[in-house]
């Protein structure tokens, strides 16, 4: 059969939704013609209501969103993009209700490869993806302060690379839990460099309302530049 030039192919079955339950849904084809728990359909321009209440609208080939479409959420959450064996490929756009924004690269459904996310509160990490956590090169950037962590990121945290501060104030070294941890170095805007460590700490009960919380320390050890004095 033949719909605005694409030809359609179905079996009655069920079809998976986003979170990969079979589940049994209702297709809506572009000529208005509604199907139920259907398979191996090959076309554009439908739309499937899930029993969960999900909602895709764009490309099937063989039963499986594959191609251009907008998946809805019914928790509000919704992406825009390219769809493959029914999960998210490729680029696109994922727009968390109340989190904030992603633009950029999608594998098997996770967040891969180079994107950027811009948080609810401002904040925004451009780099990059590996299985839904940052991982590589990135930068990440407070949107109130717009104070920034530069470097190498590995499951989502910060190992090594600078903090820097709106007026260019920045340290360089190792992290840990996105903070300074171990050997590192302050340089300062007007060239003034001062080595030292850090140390990080829990302190508080674990078992309080608030919880532990991590504190951390610098020991100052030697300037290793100073930059020379102004004349006047």
């Amino acid at each position: 059969r033949r719909v605005h030039g694409e030809t359609l192919r179905y079996q009655f079955r069920t079809k998976m939704s986003e979170n990969g339950d079979e589940q049994t849904f209702t297709l809506t084809l572009d000529d208005g013609t509604v199907k139920t728990s259907m398979d191996r359909f090959t076309g554009r321009g439908a739309t499937a209501t899930y029993a969960n209440g999900d909602v895709y609208k764009g490309s099937f080939v063989e039963g499986k969103r594959d191609g251009k479409g907008e998946y809805i959420h019914a928790n509000g959450h919704v992406y825009q993009g390219s769809f493959q064996d029914n999960q998210k490929h490729g680029k696109g756009k994922m727009t968390y209700k109340d989190q904030g924004v992603y633009h950029g690269y999608f594998q098997a459904g996770l967040r891969h490869g180079e994107g950027s996310f811009k948080y609810q509160n401002g904040d925004i990490y451009s780099g990059g993806w590996k299985n839904g956590k940052k991982h590589g090169k990135g930068t990440y950037v407070y949107g109130d302060t717009n104070g920034q962590l530069v470097g190498d990121w590995v499951e989502g945290k910060l190992l090594s690379g600078k903090w820097i501060f709106s007026n260019g104030t920045q340290f360089v070294g190792k992290f840990e839990n996105n903070k300074p941890k171990g050997r590192g170095v302050w340089v300062f805007p007007n060239g003034n460099q001062v080595e030292g460590d850090y140390s990080q700490q829990l302190v508080g009960e674990e078992d309080s309302e608030e919880g532990q919380k991590l504190e951390i320390s610098w020991k100052s050890g030697i300037s290793t530049h100073l930059a020379p004095l102004k004349a006047n």
